[in-house]
């Protein structure tokens, strides 16, 4: 079988990891690597000596796939051309800026018979991939999500630059409805909400805290996840896996919790050492980007839905959306004197809706 032909459209960061990345995957080659900016295209040609081009159109007849990763907003547009012009297509997260663009992507890949994987990398993550083997049903989430000040992806707020990979992780756990969505954030810095909270509940019964800032002093990536068989938390970052299941005795109440009374030290050792023992799951170390490329590679050749299709994609960015709006019913002006808000004293942007921020995007 002949390689794929693969254009990477965007040369920053994101794509040059891409680019990089592509000369390890099987069934592959990386053709064409496209950008506007003179200066990322000269850079990537030395880096990987294949052509550039300003404009991704001018090379769409030299491919069979592309990777974007290219500025979000430009996601649309971009992923609409190739789709349209029949090639396969791997899109950075999120799919699109808004969830009408994001539903009408992966109905043109479905009606195109065309692969669309969506770049939410975390899934791939070992740990996270390792939680199937834990066995948890899960029934509640939290989790945070923190970064230092990006100096890129500004084009978007946080909820879909960081929030949106834990959002696709929860979407990932249940195949239910999401029944009700309540959120709140803040402008810090850009135009944007920098930081933001939001709680999701679901028909089926999941509920889902999750936190999110791209301003925080030390960086986050951290998932906890609970449900009747156990408990298990998640670094992303490590990355690393750990769980504490429950013993029979204790789910059946089999124990006298009468002897906690008595000896309340001594019971809490005795608990988790024979009751809520805890285990550190055993990770093999993985380049979840390089398996996200191999997954995308495989999807086109066998014609198997990639671990994250286009619904998937769409289906987080319709939350997100949500999010945004639930975020803008709370919009407020941060008017309280300096002692009272801290390091957030110079604040005094208010949150406007979502959809007024697009526009002027």
């Amino acid at each position: 079988m002949s390689r794929l032909r693969v254009a990477v459209i965007g040369a920053g960061h994101l794509g040059r990891i891409h680019s990089k990345l592509l000369g390890s995957v099987d069934g592959a080659q990386l053709v064409a690597i496209s950008d506007p900016i003179e200066a990322a295209r000269e850079n990537a040609a030395k880096l990987f000596d294949v052509p550039t081009f300003a404009d991704y159109r001018d090379c769409i007849d030299q491919i069979d796939a592309a990777v974007i990763a290219a500025p979000t907003d430009a996601h649309a547009e971009i992923a609409t051309t190739l789709l349209k012009a029949g090639k396969h297509l791997l899109v950075e997260k999120p799919l699109a800026t808004t969830a009408a663009d994001a539903d009408k992507l992966a109905m043109l890949a479905a009606s195109r018979r065309l692969t669309l994987q969506v770049g939410h990398v975390e899934r791939f993550n070992p740990a996270f991939t390792a939680l199937g083997d834990i066995g948890v049903d899960v029934k509640y989430v939290e989790a945070v999500r923190a970064s230092r000040f990006p100096g890129r992806c500004l084009d978007v707020g946080v909820v879909m630059d960081l929030m949106i990979h834990d959002i696709d992780l929860v979407c990932s756990m249940t195949d239910a409805a999401v029944a009700d969505v309540s959120a709140s954030g803040l402008a810090v810095v850009s135009d944007h909400e920098d930081l933001a909270e939001a709680r999701l509940e679901f028909a089926c019964g999941l509920v889902a805290n999750l936190k999110a800032s791209r301003v925080s002093p030390a960086p986050a990536r951290q998932m906890q996840v609970y449900g009747c068989g156990g408990f298990a938390e998640i670094d992303f970052s490590g990355p690393a896996l750990h769980a504490v299941r429950p013993s029979e005795s204790l789910v059946d109440r089999a124990f006298d919790l009468d002897q906690a009374t008595d000896n309340p030290l001594g019971y809490a050792d005795e608990l988790f050492a024979d009751h809520l023992q805890l285990e550190t799951k055993q990770l093999e170390s993985r380049n979840a980007i390089l398996d996200e490329l191999h997954d995308f590679v495989i999807s086109i050749q066998s014609g198997i839905s990639p671990t994250v299709s286009g619904l998937a994609g769409a289906r987080a960015v319709t939350i997100a959306e949500r999010i945004l709006d639930s975020i803008a019913q709370r919009a407020w002006y941060a008017e309280a004197a300096p002692s009272e808000i801290g390091p957030l004293a110079s604040v005094r942007r208010r949150i406007e809706a979502p959809r007024r921020l697009r526009k002027a995007a």
